[in-house]
């Protein structure tokens, strides 16, 4: 198996794999698989720069601990036996002016003068649900995404559907759960404002009058390992970290 390595301290694992009789690919084009070695933010990076193609997401021991389970060598012996789950994570889209973005996480509409609100309306299935909202912004959540960004706004997760969450709006708008389904609308009413998914450096420049279609991606994107990724013994190991640093 031939793998392309992206994210952090390449060096040390490019070794261990070559050990286990892996492949070190010299670009993601000729890979089988792409390992993103670090955190949440690298694995995003790996998608949008390789978008669709099967993923190993495996976090970095130098700057994230790793409980028993999940040493890195173990997790490696798993990948080369085959012993490792596939998860498809669905991806969410939005669409405005003939331009598309996706992102694993969300997909959010900003004010681009962070001085200046944005005003905006929104339609859900077609149905007006905000007639003026103003705030700082909008955006979709995957069920994956719902722990990030979206949580963040929230202070609140979900399991199923998609999440619509509103950044410092003014008004009392309700963030909603919403079924898979969904299309979301939004028309800015005073911009400028800009379109932005997970972690890409692309953005889509919009002004007042554009409409902002957001709803869940036809496509998903594979990931192995991801239920280690996500284990949640590590990631008390990762806070426990932060916290003794900033309290030393």
């Amino acid at each position: 198996m031939k793998i392309f390595l992206t994210g952090r301290h390449l060096e040390t694992l490019a070794a261990e794999l070559s050990t286990l009789g892996f492949t070190v690919a010299e670009n993601a084009a000729e890979a089988d698989l792409i390992l993103s070695h670090g955190g949440d933010g690298a694995m995003l990076g790996a998608e949008h720069a390789c978008p669709g193609k099967l993923k190993f997401a495996l976090r970095d021991v130098e700057t994230a601990p790793l409980c028993p389970l999940h040493q890195r060598q173990d997790q490696l012996l798993a990948l080369k036996n085959g012993l490792l789950k596939t998860t498809f994570l669905p991806k969410v889209t939005a669409t405005c002016n003939g331009q598309t973005l996706s992102g694993i996480n969300d997909v959010f509409i900003h004010n681009s003068n962070y001085v200046s609100a944005m005003r905006y309306k929104v339609w859900i299935d077609g149905e007006l649900y905000g007639r003026e909202i103003v705030g700082d912004g909008v955006g979709l959540s995957t069920v994956h995404g719902a722990t990030a960004y979206y949580r963040s706004i929230t202070h609140s997760i979900f399991r199923t559907g998609i999440g619509l969450a509103f950044s410092n709006s003014t008004e009392v708008v309700n963030h909603l759960v919403l079924p898979e389904s969904s299309v979301i609308r939004v028309q800015i009413l005073r911009g400028p404002c800009e379109v932005v998914a997970d972690n890409a450096p692309e953005k889509i420049q919009i002004l007042a009058g554009d409409e902002v279609e957001l709803r869940l991606s036809t496509e998903t994107t594979p990931i192995l390992g991801l239920e280690n990724f996500m284990c949640p013994t590590c990631r008390e190991l990762r806070h426990s970290l932060r916290n003794s640093t900033q309290n030393g």
